[in-house]
């Protein structure tokens, strides 16, 4: 268990009764209420000292009333410290009415599009794409990087274009874990980790895995290889719940994480599971 109380940078709440999520259909596990008391019971005897909500893939045209609706969770949950919102950064220039709407709620610090269930490898190198996210600095906002690892080779090219706004790499980038691959997922990390505003979480590593034969030496395996990419200073605690219920409890996905940590000093500890999330998120 953490000796130091954490921060979480990577929470879900849902619930399909109030937003549409169509990915959750016929998912026993998961499609479902996840709210603010399921996630509290999930992690209930933990030193959770602070959170960040990320979007959830509601349907497109819902993701002003997601944004709202999670903002205003804040007022009853003070460890509810930041979130992550839905933008259609594709759209270029024409982002900046949602990006004006976004930021008149006090939560919001980032903003994540979802690239790994694009069919075009390269759909964040498309020139409207590209100049979607640029604008975020103008608004002081971070974008979260999801794609599985396959599209790591774009990911990169898409980073160096927007050298000016915060990235951080989501997932460890979905390394083939069930099928065994290292390479070139390791490779391709650390060319990232070679840009300066690229962080990278450590999150939604069990997910990648097979969910009923997953081992915690596999586990270990991929968060080391992550952690020697991006070093102490660039990487981050995420517990990705209630993805990751999929194949394990919360509390077993924070001991794996703190087991992985072993032997590694009390700074670089307390940059990994609190500072670090400080200071990207503006916590």
């Amino acid at each position: 268990m953490p000796s130091i109380p954490f921060v979480d940078t990577h929470v879900h709440l849902w619930d399909p009764a109030r937003l549409r999520y169509a990915w959750l259909d016929g998912n026993e596990t998961l499609d479902r209420r996840h709210e603010l008391p399921e996630f509290r019971a999930a992690t209930e005897g933990l030193p959770l000292d602070g959170m960040v909500f990320l979007q959830c893939d509601a349907d497109p045209s819902q993701y002003l009333d997601e944004a709202r609706w999670v903002a205003s969770l804040a007022k009853e949950e003070p460890r509810l410290k930041g979130m992550v919102a839905f933008a259609p950064v594709e759209r270029g220039a024409a982002v900046r009415e949602a990006l004006e709407q976004l930021s008149e709620l006090d939560l919001l610090r980032g903003v994540r599009r979802l690239i790994q269930s694009e069919p075009d490898p390269e759909f964040c190198l498309k020139p409207d794409f590209i100049e979607g996210v640029r604008l975020l600095e103008e608004f002081n906002l971070s974008f979260d990087i999801c794609i599985m690892h396959h599209q790591l080779k774009s990911a990169i090219a898409f980073a160096r274009q927007v050298p000016n706004v915060p990235l951080i790499l989501d997932h460890i980038g979905k390394p083939g874990i069930r099928a065994g691959l290292m390479s070139p997922w390791a490779e391709e990390m650390h060319e990232l980790a070679r840009l300066p505003n690229v962080m990278c979480k450590i999150s939604g590593v069990v997910t990648e895995a097979d969910h009923q034969a997953w081992t915690e030496d596999e586990l270990k395996r991929y968060v080391a290889a992550a952690i020697e990419a991006f070093g102490f200073d660039r990487i981050m605690f995420g517990g990705d719940w209630p993805v990751s219920t999929l194949a394990l409890t919360y509390r077993r996905w924070v001991d794996i994480v703190d087991a992985a940590l072993e032997g590694t000093s009390a700074e670089e500890q307390r940059k990994f599971w609190h500072d670090n999330a400080v200071t990207f998120y503006r916590l």
